[in-house]
């Protein structure tokens, strides 16, 4: 991942001065990621995706896809875009195939028909775009 903030920071002609500004982070930091002391955390990595369009997060993280992102869709802030887009997703893994009803799990439906539970939701996790999180249990 080094390498490629270093691709960034080349693309954009950017010292690591005016990187730490525009991410917002002390510029130590800067330092201490390019010479390998530290690595980035899942903050760093937030501040970059948020300050920088242009980078997708699969290439930052794993070195996939391509830089700068090309044919894409904006990245939603809207919660209402965000659950149509989900939704639109339902909608076309149900046209390819059926949802079991009342929540059965195939494997048991095609093994035992009268050994049928049904699926209880444990557990939601909620991501937000500053790196925190929510965890809810039954």
């Amino acid at each position: 991942m080094i390498d490629r903030i270093k691709f960034i920071l080349d693309h954009y002609n950017l010292t690591s001065t005016n990187f730490a500004e525009k991410i917002d982070v002390p510029k130590s930091s800067i330092s201490h990621l390019l010479s390998g002391r530290n690595k980035p955390s899942l903050d760093f990595v937030m501040k970059v995706d948020k300050a920088f369009e242009e980078v997708d997060l699969d290439w930052l993280l794993y070195g996939k896809g391509s830089f700068p992102k090309n044919n894409k869709p904006e990245k939603s802030t809207s919660l209402q875009h965000s659950t149509s887009l989900f939704n639109q997703e339902i909608e076309e893994s149900a046209k390819k195939e059926p949802i079991l009803e009342n929540n059965f799990d195939r494997s048991e439906k095609s093994n035992n028909l009268s050994s049928l539970t049904p699926k209880t939701l444990t557990k939601i996790i909620l991501l937000y775009n500053d790196g925190t999180f929510d965890v809810f249990d039954k």
